[in-house]
């Protein structure tokens, strides 16, 4: 569904390109980072996603003819044109060339840590961020919103129904996408079933009933179109009555050789109607028949009916999940973090700022994540060129004086793993399946305190502490100038 054209992209970006060909700065290399600031949902972990359509988007990245016309066709704010005919020809010929390495889809991520790093010409790494922040910061929030809404459903299924309030159809789509990811077991999107594989689940509205002279009458015509697939939607007029006409058509299913799979409630009092209605199915013969739940549903209302001991079995989970509820947007940004300069030496680069929190972090960045007795205890920022040769030092990131030692007894992964190089792809990218277990397996080496909805234990997760140093060094000089 993106649009595989480097034309999705803010204008800034080719003006900026315009200007480094313009002063020869086209081809330096350098080195950019794309990360969040601030952990989503209030939450203590988020979950990467996006690097799929990232990858798509890239195998493309091409101009043609056509959109080459169109930046010729735009004007300065003296009429004249905007970009020069040699820079749109220097752009006509130009293919994909960086570096690109990323945290793979579905491990669990922490703010400031680069989710992705691009490295090469520094006109190149410039021209993707808009891009890759649009398909990375939204598909990441999406999925820790699933994971969230999943932990609360406490391993029942959870369906995805947010196609009709999603933000436009690609949006949906990569919502899916994301969704799935963040451990939903399947989609009422079939364009997305049909894309990326996810399950797709769905029965029947309340249209269907309310076309027929009664509910029975309608279910049991649904019954008989579509035997294998009875989750019957009871709310249309009076819930319990519906339960109770579905165990009337349920039983004639049976006897054709068919089972009742579940009813669905949409409206009202969850908690107490679920209960009933579990009591009219089994007193019904109905047992296995399952209860499914949608109407406005999030992971907060989900923990709260399971307090309330509902009986619910399978959430439906729409608007609040595909458009991020609470939150519309993750924060992520893309900063440059080194240059290279004429002598070939790499230079850090940090970004200065009133608000200590958006003061970037200087270097070629790598993240180290330290794991003892098969749980997840710290993730070190450290600079790829100067290495981290033993046990690391944690700084925190916006409070110097909280830090956290790394035991020599703990083994470590680097997060960032080669995506492109010089260009071309070098990832064996898994499927969306074996995203989704990725996604579940990282959580489970997560402490449950970091994954509480509220008020959730701090991950240690910042500077390593020979970065941390340079950082502050940096910003001295800096307002030494």
């Amino acid at each position: 569904m993106t649009p595989n054209t480097p034309l999705l992209t803010d204008l800034y970006q080719l003006t900026m390109a315009a200007g480094y060909w313009k002063c020869g700065k086209a081809e330096q290399e350098s080195v950019f980072h794309l990360f969040f600031r601030t952990l989503p949902f209030g939450g203590g972990y988020a979950l990467a996603a996006g690097l799929g359509d990232v990858v798509e988007w890239l195998e493309h990245f091409r101009f043609a003819d056509t959109e080459l016309d169109y930046l010729a066709s735009l004007e300065g704010g003296d009429g004249s044109p905007l970009f020069e005919r040699g820079f749109l020809d220097y752009l006509g010929k130009m293919r994909w060339r960086c570096d690109l390495d990323a945290i793979p889809e579905g491990t669990a991520v922490f703010a400031h840590e680069p989710l992705l790093r691009v490295r090469g010409p520094l006109l190149q790494a410039q021209l993707v961020e808009t891009a890759l922040l649009n398909m990375v910061n939204f598909q990441t929030l999406i999925a820790t919103k699933a994971a969230r809404v999943c932990e609360a459903a406490r391993g029942e299924p959870v369906l995805e129904f947010g196609l009709r309030r999603a933000q436009g159809p690609d949006g949906a789509v990569m919502a899916s996408r994301a969704a799935f990811i963040g451990g939903c077991a399947a989609t009422s999107n079939v364009l997305a079933g049909l894309r990326h594989g996810i399950p797709v689940r769905g029965t029947h509205a309340h249209s269907w009933v309310m076309a027929f002279e009664n509910e029975p009458e309608a279910f049991a015509a649904y019954a008989e179109a579509l035997p294998n697939n009875c989750v019957f939607l009871v709310d249309t007029y009076d819930t319990l009555d519906g339960v109770r006409h579905a165990v009337e058509v349920g039983r004639r299913l049976r006897e054709r050789g068919h089972e009742l799979s579940g009813i669905r409630l949409d409206s009202g009092d969850l908690a107490w109607l679920s209960v009933e209605a579990r009591r009219i199915l089994d007193e019904g013969g109905f047992p296995k028949a399952f209860i499914a739940a949608s109407n406005d549903l999030d992971e907060h209302l989900i923990e709260s009916l399971k307090h309330q001991g509902a009986e619910i079995g399978v959430w439906g989970v729409g608007t609040r999940l595909v458009t991020g509820g609470e939150q519309a947007a993750l924060g992520g940004v893309y900063k440059l973090g080194a240059i290279r300069n004429e002598t070939g030496v790499w230079e850090p680069k940090i970004k200065l700022s009133e608000q200590a929190a958006k003061t970037s972090h200087p270097g070629i960045q790598q993240v180290r994540r330290f794991t003892l007795d098969g749980e997840f205890r710290g993730d070190a920022i450290f600079d790829e060129e100067v290495g981290l040769p033993g046990p690391a030092t944690i700084v925190h990131p916006s409070d110097a004086t909280r830090t956290k030692e790394m035991s020599g007894q703990a083994t470590w992964e680097d997060l960032l793993e080669p995506v492109y190089r010089g260009g071309k792809l070098v990832m064996d990218l898994p499927d969306l399946p074996r995203i989704r277990r990725r996604g579940r397996e990282q959580l489970a080496r997560l402490h449950s305190s970091v994954k509480r909805l509220r008020h959730p234990h701090e991950y240690p997760a910042g500077l390593e502490r020979g970065l941390h140093k340079r950082k502050v060094e940096m910003i001295r000089q800096a307002k030494a100038r």
